[in-house]
């Protein structure tokens, strides 16, 4: 569960630079619940193709962090301001990330 809300993650960060066939069947399989078999049916494709292309997209996600480090910077942030005893100034910075 825990790779699957990390993908998740990753997608909500990363997804609008995926191709629209990716952010699709990323969608129908992790959004909308369903099976390889039901996305292939629906989009009158192969089982396999769909898996190759949520495999695809699943390793763009995981490399634009890699690369970007959005996330990362973003809780090393988080981690970092829960340190700051001054609540204005926290609730500032808090609201600067969130937006």
């Amino acid at each position: 569960m825990e790779e699957r809300n990390k993908l998740i993650l990753l997608y909500d960060y990363y997804g609008e630079l995926l191709s629209e066939l990716q952010k699709e069947y990323f969608e129908d399989y992790y959004f909308n619940n369903l099976s390889l078999a039901e996305i292939s049916e629906k989009k009158d494709v192969s089982r396999n193709a769909v898996h190759k292309q949520i495999k695809s997209a699943e390793a763009k996600l995981e490399n634009m962090e890699s690369k970007l480090k959005i996330i990362y910077k973003k809780n090393k942030l988080l981690d970092a301001i829960s340190n700051i005893k001054d609540e204005k100034l926290k609730d500032k910075i808090q609201n600067i990330i969130e937006s």
